[in-house]
């Protein structure tokens, strides 16, 4: 009588790991999906830079008396990237949540590996 409820729990535990699994599979690829997208806000947008140049080089033109020499003297940086907080904190919360997941995968195929 145990040696049968023995084996129906082990076949419980392994139907819930293959839930479990199945679940963590679609949620991670939702995730890394996400994360895809707003991973770029964490990078510097070189159409910004791209603009700064062009203003510049507008402000040079559009002034007659300006002369070599102040030119090479105003040479600019664009201001650097700095991301905003709440694309590191969303960004971090995304990574922490996918961690998470592919752990409780983990954890999921060595229970079913356990369970044979």
């Amino acid at each position: 009588m145990t040696e049968g409820e023995d084996e129906k729990m082990t076949h419980r535990w392994q139907k819930d790991a293959d839930g479990i699994l199945i679940f963590t599979g679609l949620f991670s690829a939702a995730l890394a999906a996400l994360l895809t997208v707003s991973v770029q806000d964490l990078k510097s947008n070189p159409q910004d830079t791209t603009v700064f140049y062009l203003a510049n080089i507008y402000q040079l033109l559009a002034d007659p008396n300006t002369s070599r020499a102040s030119i090479l003297a105003t040479q600019v940086q664009p201001p650097a990237f700095s991301p905003p907080k709440s694309a590191v904190l969303d960004n971090s919360l995304w990574f922490l949540s996918l961690v998470i997941s592919l752990t409780s995968a983990l954890l999921a195929t060595m229970l079913q590996q356990w369970a044979r």
